[in-house]
């Protein structure tokens, strides 16, 4: 049986590597203070400091593929940052350039300068649009850790990126931490921005920001748990002259709480509570949150049509409305008191017609029991023909209602000429 023979070891001999497979050592101060010196020579000047970053962005030595994270805290912060948001030193030796945003960018037009040097940056090395993502992250919760001046020139440039989609807007809510609440920092960082993109894009930019950041629904967390009211945030939206805003988060807040009516409406409907009962409850949501009749004489109409399994017949579905809406005439009357709250009703009911085509040959009458209820008066319902309706179905309806309308001004008339008589 044949040994395995032991091969002979060599002993003092190196394994020549190939210099591509050779792994360099990740230098980011080495790369700091090469960046650093290469920006000192290009002054002011964004177009020579993009020149210089984009030539530098080919050296082997420093790939920004490897030193993007440095990169990006560079031309931010003017050094690499430390935890907290403070300038890395070299001992005690603060190393830093004044070629940054931080230091700069001292106007909102120069900021929009240097967002031009970071756009064409990141089409030139498209990698960095990540890096810049994940960088920001990091660098929104460092917020205590920078001066007032340069929170407000990176509110101005995170206003422009989040806008022009450069970073994701849901990358803002990071603010939020209780280090950044208790003493408004993240507050006025994020109204700076808002205000920043108000300046630049206008008010209908700021909603949209809002919504697609996902701070629409938690601005209140951008404020200590003791003082999280509605009013602090509307007077705080108002101080940085976001009326808007205010505006925007108040209808929000008024179609929530309409949604709550219709749902609790319905079911009241639905399980047949008392008609005044369901009168009492209403009034009492419409003042609570500051509701116009007509709005709830719309609610009305919705929640009562959709209580029912309509027939599918047309010759059928008449009949069933007229004897269903009998049964809801004190709810609709009770909320018909204004001549405009009528007139959104009958539009309402016009609209609804039109769009169910098998109640399209039941306006006229269902008009005629309002009008005998005295839900809907003769001069809103004269009103309505004449100029005050709405486009759908219209000549449908008119040829409806012509003979009505006839006999309601023959009626009107000879009303006037009796009174003349007296």
């Amino acid at each position: 049986m044949s040994q395995k023979v032991e091969l002979p070891s060599l002993t003092g001999h190196r394994t020549k590597t190939r210099k591509r497979d050779e792994k360099k050592v990740y230098d980011p101060t080495g790369f700091r203070d090469f960046l650093i010196d290469g920006l000192a020579n290009t002054g002011s000047d964004l177009e020579q400091i993009f020149k210089f970053l984009d030539t530098a962005g080919n050296k082997t030595d420093y790939d920004y593929r490897r030193y993007g994270e440095a990169l990006l805290e560079i031309l931010i912060a003017g050094g690499l940052l430390a935890p907290g948001g403070s300038i890395a030193k070299d001992g005690e030796k603060v190393v830093s350039t004044s070629s940054c945003v931080f230091q700069d960018a001292t106007t909102l037009e120069r900021v929009k300068a240097w967002d031009q040097v970071f756009i064409k940056l990141m089409r030139r090395y498209k990698y960095l649009e990540k890096m810049l993502a994940d960088e920001m992250k990091k660098i929104l919760v460092y917020l205590r850790g920078f001066s007032e001046e340069h929170r407000s020139r990176l509110a101005q440039i995170t206003a422009l990126w989040v806008v022009s989609g450069l970073i994701p807007p849901n990358t803002l809510p990071v603010v939020i931490n209780e280090h950044q609440v208790k003493d408004s920092v993240a507050l006025n960082f994020i109204l700076d921005i808002l205000a920043t993109v108000k300046t630049d894009k206008g008010s209908p930019a700021v909603i949209t920001l809002l919504k697609r950041s996902g701070l629409e629904n938690q601005l209140d967390q951008l404020f200590p748990a003791n003082k999280r009211t509605p009013d602090n945030i509307k007077n705080s939206l108002i101080s940085a002259e976001l009326q808007d805003v205010v505006a925007y988060l108040a209808n929000q807040e008024n179609a929530g709480a309409k949604k709550d009516m219709i749902r609790s409406l319905r079911y009241n409907i639905s399980n047949e509570k008392p008609i005044k009962e369901i009168v009492v409850d209403l009034r009492e949501s419409v003042k609570k949150n500051n509701l116009q009749e007509s709005e709830a004489v719309t609610m009305i109409w919705s929640a009562v049509m959709a209580s029912t399994e309509w027939n599918k017949k047309e010759d059928l579905v008449l009949e069933q409305a007229l004897k269903h809406l009998k049964q809801y005439i004190p709810l609709f009357a009770a909320f018909t008191s204004s001549a405009r709250s009528e007139m959104v009703l009958i539009n309402k009911i016009q609209e609804f017609c039109y769009d169910n085509q098998n109640f399209l040959k039941c306006f006229n009458k269902i008009v005629l029991l309002f009008y005998k209820t005295e839900v809907l008066s003769e001069e809103v319902i004269l009103k309505w023909y004449k100029d005050a309706h709405i486009p759908k179905g219209w000549t449908v309806f008119m040829d409806q209602m012509k003979k009505f309308i006839d006999w309601l001004e023959a009626a009107e008339s000879e009303s006037e000429d009796e009174s003349d008589e007296e």
